[in-house]
């Protein structure tokens, strides 16, 4: 039955307006959104908590309310109604009603109006202003985003990846806006754009280099903190969303067509062969702790969707960023599977990367690997074809679960990036880690069952030191932050060859080349997945800064005026992954430890005792060509140069060698220049015998 809801005069937003006559019937509470179908708009929105709840419709801008509608409250908690005669460019945004008891967990404010948890898109980009702060009763209509309406599609199976098989990826992580920003080669309307990512230029650098697979940092709509909105600074990293459907408007070259601009720039990459995996901020919101703002899932249902003290109700704070996603609650659950569902059939990507994502395993008892949202990603037949990446740990109790995900996640690998700085900054005692972390890391995946690609092996990464800085500082220099450069990472297990930052002396940056050569090179080569940080193969710099989330310029973004160190690392990095991709011994996805050999530089096979010698830096070690012969790595991370035997007899070649990326020795080896990682081909093993 059919109830007309004749609206005459209301006073909204402090002014009396005229309201047409709307068709109003019960909705759909399964249709979650603001939704489309067969004419008429089904709205859907989840709240157990609130005494009641209304939809208030803008016009096309957001600017100019229209309507306000009661929705009815489902048996499920679901708020809904089903409309007609309702114009198709108008917006809209939610108003929830009920107690404000913080000791309760209740934060309704019916003065604060709500974006949808599920809307797709929105008027614009949100600007957080002080009057959406949590503890101030001011009315919020005029300075928050309003909602567009969606679509009704029926989900498919994803069909977005290229079917790279997991061994064979090269990951390149970047972010959107700082990758293409300063690039002259493209037009100027698309630098620093989804579009711009998708040009022929950009697509061209990815294949030349040899990059099959892209790590974007958030591109889901986020806002800028309101302390960093103070210092005149940005959030240039973008972990702090208030929409897990929305796409960041300020990236697109046509702001109010961005979701459509990503969704092309993603299937032109894929039809170039090139996976695109986008960052998703499942720990925490820009909702902030107890003094930040009102946007959305607070005002709604602020004990469904965040995790709370149980005795007190104060947000915890995993994430450091002042709350918690509440994975304990099936809503919450579900918004993240629809959400996952969503960028994989919609925009088209091949999965996600997941920042902090212990908090996703976390029930009421702690992390769980069987938690709910764990099976619902492997028996769904969506999400199930995705590619899952975890950053393996957050800042609450037993948060950190390197190695503890289930079988069809990744994980980025901590251990390896400490293990290979370690190693080649001439740490004693580090020699078994290193090895450890070229073979896969198989002692923290092989146990549970997984194989070596479930490691993601990085050196560097957004978070943390590019690899020039690396071998530059031994502070960060983050006094650009304007936090007393007390922020960022001091664990950094980085050197600077006697001078803290830039230097003119040959010698001097001749070492860093060497040994970013050396870092990259054991990370594109090891078994496992490698990740390599945009702008490391061009010699990026971000000045010693380790934690430039808030640099919105030139810091971060990356130069494209070519000098000749940075062609030639560039070359470097080109050769390795071409190396990587020609040998398919490099690439397994299976542990294989009796195939690998490790050796002395003199080639006699290394013992348990000189596996514990704290002053090994010289080794060895040959697995074999699946298509015959064999490989060996041949590595010297001491400053001196060593007496050196290859560990078969037979006609090796040199493939590559670190030392001099354009010189590799011709006539066997006799000795390793120091600080030098070299990697030997022998084509064929007939009749060739262990040297020792």
């Amino acid at each position: 039955m059919l109830n007309i809801a004749a609206f005459g005069h209301a006073l909204v937003g402090g002014k009396w307006i005229m309201i047409q006559t709307l068709g109003l019937e019960a909705g759909n509470p399964l249709q979650l959104g603001a939704v489309w179908c067969s004419g008429e708009l089904n709205v859907a929105v989840f709240s157990d908590d609130a005494t009641a709840l209304e939809i208030e419709f803008f016009d096309v801008s957001g600017r100019e309310p229209k309507a306000r509608v009661n929705l009815a409250k489902h048996v499920s908690g679901v708020w809904c109604a089903k409309l007609t005669n309702v114009p198709a460019d108008w917006t809209y945004a939610y108003r929830a009603h009920g107690t404000h008891d913080r000791s309760s967990g209740l934060w309704f404010d019916h003065n604060k109006v709500l974006l949808d948890p599920y809307a797709q898109e929105f008027t614009c980009d949100l600007v957080i202003h002080r009057h959406h702060l949590s503890k101030q009763a001011f009315g919020t209509a005029d300075l928050t985003p309003k909602c567009r309406f969606q679509q009704y599609s029926a989900a498919s199976i994803s069909t977005s990846s290229v079917s790279i098989p997991a061994p064979d990826r090269v990951i390149y992580e970047l972010h959107v806006k700082g990758f293409s920003r300063l690039n002259s080669e493209l037009p100027e309307v698309l630098r620093g754009t989804y579009a711009g990512l998708a040009h022929p230029v950009s697509i061209a650098y990815f294949k030349n280099l040899g990059i099959n697979t892209l790590e974007l940092m958030p591109v889901h709509s986020f806002a800028d903190e309101p302390f960093l909105q103070a210092k005149g600074l940005r959030n240039y990293w973008g972990y702090n969303p208030y929409s897990f459907f929305g796409v960041h408007q300020g990236y697109a070259s046509e702001p109010s067509a961005a979701k459509a601009e990503l969704t092309q720039a993603v299937r032109i990459l894929r039809e170039a062969g090139i996976d695109v995996l986008v960052d998703m901020v499942f720990n925490h919101t820009a909702e902030g702790d107890a003094e930040g703002s009102t946007l959305s899932w607070r005002g709604l249902d602020n004990r469904a969707y965040y995790k709370l003290h149980p005795d007190t109700c104060d947000y915890e704070n995993y994430s450091g960023c002042g709350n918690t996603l509440n994975f304990a609650h099936p809503r919450m659950v579900q918004l993240a599977c629809d959400a996952l569902r969503y960028w994989l059939t919609n925009i088209g990507v091949a999965g996600c990367r997941f920042d902090l994502a212990s908090v996703m395993g976390r029930d009421r008892h702690g992390f769980n690997i069987d938690h709910p949202l764990f099976v619902a990603i492997a028996q769904d037949p969506v999400l199930r074809s995705g590619v899952w990446i975890a950053e393996p740990w957050d800042l609450g109790p037993s948060g950190y679960q390197l190695g503890g995900f289930p079988r069809y996640f990744s994980e980025w690998n901590d251990r390896f990036r400490d293990s290979v700085r370690s190693f080649w900054r001439g740490d004693t005692g580090s020699a078994s880690a290193f090895a450890q972390a070229l073979h896969g890391s198989a002692e923290v995946f092989e146990g549970s069952g997984r194989n070596s690609s479930a490691s993601i092996n990085f050196v560097t990464s957004h978070d943390g030191f590019t690899a020039v800085d690396l071998v530059s500082y031994l502070e960060p220099s983050n006094h650009e932050n304007q936090e007393g450069n007390h922020d960022g990472h001091r664990h950094n297990l980085s050197v600077n060859y006697g001078v803290e930052g830039p230097s003119q002396d040959p010698a001097i940056t001749g070492l860093r080349q060497r040994h970013i050569r050396n870092v990259l090179a054991t990370t594109l080569l090891a078994q496992g997945i490698p990740m390599l940080l945009a702008g490391d193969e061009r010699l990026h710099t971000q000045q010693g800064n380790n934690n430039a989330y808030c640099q919105d310029n030139e810091t971060t973004w990356l130069r494209w005026d070519w000098v000749e160190s940075a062609k030639t690392m560039r070359d470097w990095v080109a050769a390795v992954i071409a190396c990587r991709a020609r040998f398919q011994a490099l690439r397994q996805d299976s542990y294989h430890h009796e195939d690998w050999r490790w050796y002395q530089l003199d080639a006699q096979a290394l013992t348990p005792e000189a596996w514990h010698d704290p002053n090994l830096q010289g080794l060895q070690c040959t697995l074999p060509d699946l298509d015959g012969g064999y490989l060996c790595f041949v590595i010297n991370a001491g400053t001196e140069s060593q007496a050196a035997q290859l560990p078969l007899a037979g006609d090796w070649q040199c493939l590559l060698n670190s030392y001099q990326p354009d010189v590799c020795p011709a006539n066997g080896l006799t000795s390793i220049t120091p600080q030098t990682l070299q990697l030997w081909w022998l084509p064929t093993v007939a009749h060739c015998q262990d040297a020792n």
